[in-house]
């Protein structure tokens, strides 16, 4: 049923419903007045018609489809391949308020990465007592190995994707920090293509931020993670059957550099080589797309068929750079996250500019009383979870479910951490009803090298059932094109 304040005549122009209670809408202060930065957007879409945007929406499917920009969802029988829906409206965010956000994102990369180097150098921040020892020492994505390692420029974490969402009180909170794989920045750029392709009007009318050059950064961040002149740089990609081979086979053709597996390079007296045509080429720098644990055979899983053997030795001489390092997960573990604003502090000394999201540690009795306490008001993670699976959304659990949960979390506590359930901010979607809010996110792809930098915006992820806060794209999300724009306003005056 469409909302009442949702216009769908055809033939006049649309208008979006007004803000839901008590979250933060995007682009309206109030029904039918928007924010500054969206005031075009919304002057525009007065003078556009339902059939004309279905009739948009309907071409965007058909460009990705032809592209192949799809992913799969594991544990599907039949077609596993889906189409991640793209939504026709985008989400605006003004140059001001990317200003802070890029501060802010730097920060915490910088950080996190200092951590990095401590946490297998001199583990100051173990001795200073910030972070209790054996939510290092213990967890699984800590690789022994790399204690004492030395990498070029100390950078471990060289692309993360950092999850940030806006509460009801406006201001940005930082969700979740990825660091070994971080995935989607394709869709960024192929939302991009699309709407600059079918909306053309609204980029003469907005001066949009341009993301494109995102692959030329990245390829520029992994010839700077070596010291080697004129690098040769790889792709490492599991094979087909990955959820994101969409995306390794983009950026590597967008990047101009060989897409591999693990079968196409060797390790010889201690370097690392690609097999070609014209014979074996040296390779100085692979950016990997897969765990630590399928890298090498030799030292991690015995049975893995996507790694390369003896890729840790070289990698322990210094004779290969792989981005992400070996042990980056560590700071990608949920259990880790709460610490990162003591991170800033420690390392920098500095406040956060980003805020966390509060977190509670279910591994700490007292943290744990409280959680199962209030199980039906929050929302609770695995600590090594992804895709938004093994979570509890307690809000939106029936009884059963949050009962079933409570007896799993009980079992083992030390894999769980809560979270309050923040109301996500909504942006107005071209859905079945016409334009209605929609609960999204924001993943700004962040690249670390001699400096640490970003394209302007991210990708903005967007929970399309109507009511749901969970954006993944393996539970019914779609994507945005992001906007970053420069107004009137934001120039100082002369």
């Amino acid at each position: 049923m469409a909302d009442a304040s949702t216009h769908r005549d055809d033939a006049a122009g649309l208008t979006p419903s007004g803000p839901l209670p008590g979250v933060y809408d995007e682009m309206l202060l109030s029904a039918g007045v928007p924010r500054e930065h969206y005031a075009g957007y919304q002057d525009w879409l007065a003078g556009s018609s339902n059939a004309a945007m279905q009739a948009k929406r309907a071409e965007a499917d058909l460009i990705f489809r032809r592209l192949g920009i799809t992913f799969s969802v594991y544990g599907e029988e039949g077609g596993t391949e889906r189409l991640i829906p793209s939504d026709v409206v985008p989400r605006i965010i003004s140059a001001q308020e990317w200003t802070k956000l890029e501060k802010g994102l730097s920060q915490r990369v910088r950080a996190i990465n200092r951590f990095l180097h401590d946490i297998y150098h001199g583990q100051d921040i173990l001795k200073a007592g910030l972070i209790p020892p054996e939510q290092i020492f213990a967890n699984d994505q800590y690789q022994v190995a790399m204690i004492g390692i030395d990498l070029p420029y100390q950078t471990y974490a060289h692309i993360v994707g950092v999850d940030i969402v806006r509460n009801s009180d406006g201001d940005y909170y930082v969700l979740e920090d990825n660091l070994r794989v971080p995935s989607g920045v394709s869709y960024m750029l192929s939302n991009r293509k699309m709407m600059m392709r079918l909306f053309p009007d609204l980029f003469r009318r907005y001066a949009v931020r341009p993301v494109e050059h995102y692959p030329s950064l990245l390829l520029q961040t992994l010839q700077a993670a070596t010291e080697v002149t004129n690098p040769t740089c790889v792709l490492l990609t599991p094979g087909r059957f990955n959820s994101a081979y969409f995306e390794h086979t983009f950026l590597a053709q967008q990047m101009g550099i060989e897409l591999v597996e693990g079968q196409d390079l060797f390790v010889q007296d201690g370097f690392v080589y690609m097999r070609t045509t014209s014979g074996p080429q040296q390779v100085d720098v692979i950016y990997r797309r897969l765990d630590d644990n399928f890298l090498d055979p030799l030292a991690f899983r015995a049975d893995s068929m996507l790694g390369v053997p003896g890729l840790l030795s070289a990698y322990r001489l210094g004779n290969v750079v792989i981005a992400n390092a070996i042990g980056t997960g560590v700071a990608d573990d949920k259990s880790i996250y709460p610490y990162v604003p003591e991170m800033v502090r420690f390392y920098l000394g500095e406040e956060p500019i980003l805020k966390n999201v509060p977190t509670w540690m279910c591994r700490k009795p007292d943290e744990l009383s409280h959680v199962l306490a209030h199980l039906p008001e929050l929302v609770v993670k695995e600590v090594h979870g992804a895709g938004g699976y093994g979570m509890l959304v307690g809000p939106t659990s029936s009884k059963a479910e949050i009962e079933a949960f409570r007896r799993v979390l009980e079992a083992n506590p030390g894999n769980y951490i809560a979270q309050p359930t923040l109301a996500l901010s909504s942006c107005p979607t071209f859905v079945e009803e016409g334009i209605a809010p929609r609960h999204i996110d924001l993943r700004p792809f962040v690249l670390v090298g001699k400096e640490v930098r970003m394209v302007p915006g991210g990708l903005t992820r967007v929970a399309l059932r109507k009511g749901s806060l969970v954006v993944n794209s393996s539970q019914g999300g779609g994507t945005k094109d992001t906007w970053v724009v420069d107004l009137p306003s934001d120039k100082p005056a002369p």
